[in-house]
């Protein structure tokens, strides 16, 4: 009888009076439900609701009934949660207020914990456990809806599930979509997942702010709140006092006010929580992010009893949407958060401390003002909210997208060809993911998904990583992989970078993220003992020599990244590491890592300051190993070839071992001939001809070639420098052999007349003379232009007198090209220069014989060029 009640209780419609009372989101429930109804069986819609007003406690519950009125139809209703506190939170509260049991009729599955019973009409899940659903069953088989919440966020993964759902619902006439959103950004993804008939966009439902009178205050502290080094200790500690005085105060008026205080990371959660319980007597401080024990999450967010001291709760951006944080009346704001960036040039991401954005101050100051008039105390200025982005920058955009890469391969969408995402991911961020999926074994050439790929997209870690988990296993024992994996994906503080010393501790159980860990271990090692046998599975791993137990962290990292190898280098700024990769880190300052030659790096990210050992980066985690476990781990990047160099006219060569970037030894060594002649091609097309050298001969040669061509084109040879190095073997092989061989130098005159066309060269002398003969009988060099001016003209400098009575400027190249004359004076110094000798007899000549008679009066200066003597020589030799 107990079970048929149950039963019935189970598929009763959720009471939303009951449900919905005092939530301002009940008044727009009609609204939805009309909309979605009007869509027939896959309804769509876009919820716009501010946060508190409701939307996700009343949401689900909605959706489960209008799926309970269709006849003959059934499922769940599957509603993502950004985060695991957040999903724990919104069932715990729709149970509570549905008077059932936690899974009964509202349950959660997040990583590593689900209470969700069979029958259960409402699960609430992180949008990971979503997206593995789906890539193992795209059909969402016994799901009716979906309800993705907090999708202004604009996460990774629920991005991904935007795109993929709209897939899915083109397959299934039943599947119900609903988007809900807390920005004014509801009409992009009215537009994107579009209307249940496909025709616009789906209909957006918004709701009013639920907030009471909220004031801002605005409290910048003396001290800078981030330096070199991250966020500094003095605006911490001033943080920390601010929301001390001020809580004291709002407490004084109101024992029942709570206060929320932002910082950015777990670490900074620690400080300002440790400084706050120092100066803070009879007030429980209480500590809120991804790392905390799941109890204490769950503490932070409930509400307190009327007995319980006030509290004070310091939270990351986690509590800054997607829950309801009972009593908290004040906030306390430091302006930061942590989000993903990734490196390209250094081949480094990870989490960086900015400024949040408005739209993020903005939900976090909402905090205070849910339940009651309250108040947020800023602490920074007018001026850098303004500078502030408006909108965090989506995930998609700045992170590491290798996992991102594999579930869309898995999908059936390589690169996410076809699938409408909110913004399409950057092309070299994803070149570089499909490369690294590619070096993984986890996709093949074009992109789709191996065997492999899907074994490792089934554990939820880093693509890196779980190779690594299944590789590393037949080495050092599942459960060793399965614990290193653990700890480098468990986003966990690593002090001193030193990930042995921080695995012993959550061994002992001292680190208070222990049982979080050995949880994560444990699932982890059962995860890969159940996948089935397939390349890259257990039992058919690479081979690999015995690895020491004090080497097997290192050694799962060191596969996981092999670009991230590292050895110890000494630099000008002292003791750093080198990357595989080519990047330069140096370790924390006091690092137990000091030392050690090598290192396998899990976390690097950019820094400066002491830390950055004048590199640029700072290693943020890290484990020993020896050079040969370093060179079995990252042995695809070894390498061992002669490098030969063609520098100051010789080739001269090396014998290089290395590992990536990582010279392991050189010794020089005889070239071979080939060898040689790729060092000299290389070095040509590195520096171009110049690095041989263009003799005078050579170049005066060239520059006339140059003239021919440009005038008169083919036969004449193209001599630009592109064309030359295209033609190396036709006019400088022998050349090129000689000086592969040894020899020192080599004129390229002789060469270059090679490339002369015949019987056409027999006239080069008449088309193009080196030297121009003048009516004082001077056999005056031509200065041909340079090869690579499309204009210039061929240029003569010569003494005035030397043309005295000289008519015609002279023509060459048939006549095509008038010279242009330099007219000097007897020392040799420009007085005119003219491409028509007869105009400046005429003319300008008077002008210049005025000025230059008195100066030169050794030289002639006849009133009449025209009848002068042409002579180079003083009037008395004359």
């Amino acid at each position: 009888m107990e079970h048929v009640t149950r039963d019935r209780a189970r598929t009763a419609p959720f009471d939303l009076g009951a449900i919905g009372a005092g939530l301002t989101f009940a008044r727009s429930l009609d609204d939805l439900a009309a909309a979605l109804r009007a869509g027939g069986p896959a309804g769509t819609a876009v919820v716009q609701a501010p946060p508190g007003t409701g939307k996700t406690t009343l949401v689900p519950p909605l959706v489960a009934n209008l799926i309970a009125d269709r006849p003959g139809s059934g499922g769940r209703v599957v509603v993502t949660q950004p985060r695991r506190v957040a999903a724990r939170a919104a069932a715990r509260r729709l149970a509570s207020l549905d008077a059932s049991r936690l899974g009964e009729r509202s349950g959660y599955t997040v990583r590593g914990e689900s209470r969700t019973e069979r029958g259960a009409a409402v699960e609430f899940v992180t949008p990971g456990i979503l997206l593995r659903r789906l890539l193992a069953d795209p059909g969402l088989d016994g799901v009716a809806a979906v309800v993705l919440d907090e999708v202004h966020e604009r996460g990774l993964e629920t991005d991904l599930l935007l795109g993929m759902l709209g897939e899915v619902r083109q397959l299934r006439g039943d599947l119900l979509l609903v988007a809900m959103s807390a920005t004014l950004d509801a009409p992009r993804f009215a537009a994107l997942i579009g209307s249940a008939d496909g025709v616009g966009p789906a209909p957006v439902v918004d709701c009013p702010s639920a907030l009471y009178p909220l004031t801002v205050e605005w409290a910048p502290t003396a001290c800078p709140r981030l330096d070199e080094r991250g966020v500094t200790r003095g605006f911490l500690d001033q943080l920390a006092d601010t929301a001390a005085a001020a809580h004291a105060a709002a407490v004084a008026g109101d024992p029942g006010v709570d206060a929320l205080v932002f910082v950015p990371g777990a670490r900074e959660v620690a400080h300002v929580a440790a400084r706050l319980r120092g100066r803070t007597g009879g007030t429980e401080v209480l500590q809120l992010h991804g790392q905390v024990d799941p109890a204490a999450q769950d503490r932070a967010v409930s509400g307190r009893g009327p007995a319980d001291p006030p509290r004070i709760i310091v939270s990351t951006a986690l509590a800054e949407s997607s829950l309801t944080v009972p009593g908290v009346r004040l906030v306390v704001d430091s302006g930061l958060a942590r989000e993903p960036r990734r490196d390209s040039t250094r081949g480094m991401s990870g989490l960086v401390t900015v400024s949040c954005s408005q739209a993020s101050a903005e939900q976090r100051a909402g905090r205070a003002a849910r339940q009651g008039p309250g108040t947020v105390i800023r602490c920074y200025d007018h001026r850098t909210f303004a500078a502030a982005p408006a909108h965090a920058t989506p995930e998609i955009a700045v992170a590491d997208l290798a996992g991102a890469a594999l579930a869309l391969s898995c999908w059936g969408a390589p690169r996410g060809a076809g699938l409408s995402l909110p913004d399409a991911p950057p092309q070299a961020a994803l070149d570089e993911a499909v490369r690294v999926l590619h070096d993984l074994g986890a996709v093949d050439q074009a992109g789709r998904a191996t065997e492999l790929g899907r074994t490792l997209a089934r554990i939820p870690a880093d693509p890196r990583l779980a190779r690594a988990l299944l590789d590393g296993a037949g080495v050092v024992g599942l459960r060793r992989a399965a614990e290193a994996v653990a700890v480098v994906s468990g986003d966990l503080r690593v002090p001193g970078a030193d990930l042995i010393r921080l695995l012993s501790a959550l061994r002992s159980g001292t680190d208070p993220s222990a049982r979080r860990w050995t949880e994560e271990a444990r699932r982890l090692e059962n995860l890969a003992r159940q996948q089935e046998p397939g390349p890259g599975a257990v039992g058919e791993v690479e081979e690999f020599a015995p690895v020491p137990d004090a080497e097997s962290v290192g050694f799962v990292v060191a596969l996981a990244y092999p670009d991230r190898v590292a050895r110890r280098m000494t630099g000008a700024a002292g003791e750093n590491y080198l990357l595989a990769s080519g990047t330069r880190a140096g370790l924390p300052a006091g690092s137990p890592l000091t030392g050690h030659e090598w290192l396998a790096v899990a976390e690097v990210s950019r820094a400066q300051g002491r830390d950055a050992a004048g590199t640029g980066a700072v290693i943020r985690a890290a484990a020993p190993l020896e050079e040969q476990t370093a060179l079995s781990a990252a042995r695809h990047l070894s390498s061992d070839s002669v490098e030969a160099r063609f520098d100051g006219g010789a080739v001269t060569a090396r014998r290089e071992r290395r590992l990536g970037a990582i010279t392991l030894g050189s010794t020089p060594v005889r070239p071979s001939a080939g060898d040689a002649r790729d060092a000299v091609a290389r070095a040509l097309a590195a520096g171009g001809l110049g690095v041989i050298g263009w003799s005078e001969a050579a170049d005066r040669l060239r520059r006339r070639l140059a003239l021919l061509h440009r005038e008169l084109g083919d036969p004449w040879p193209d001599v630009s420098e592109p064309a030359l190095l295209a033609r190396l073997d036709e006019w400088l092989g022998p050349e090129l052999e000689a000086l592969a061989g040894g020899a020192s130098r080599t004129d390229l005159a002789d060469p270059l007349r090679r490339l002369l066309p015949w019987p056409e060269a027999a006239g080069l002398d008449r088309l193009v003379p080196e030297r121009l003969e003048v009516p004082s009988g001077s056999r005056v060099r031509i200065d041909y232009p340079d090869p690579a001016d499309g204009t210039g003209r061929p240029v003569v400098a010569v003494k005035l007198q030397e043309c005295f009575g000289w008519a015609g400027t002279p023509r060459l190249v048939d006549g095509r090209v008038p010279v242009l004359f330099h007219l000097l004076s007897p020392a040799g110094r420009p007085l005119a220069v003219t491409d028509d000798l007869a105009s400046f007899w005429s003319g300008a000549y008077a002008q210049v014989r005025a000025e230059m008679r008195g100066r030169y009066p050794k030289h002639p200066w006849p009133e009449d060029p025209w009848t002068a003597p042409a002579t180079g020589r003083t009037k008395r030799r004359m």
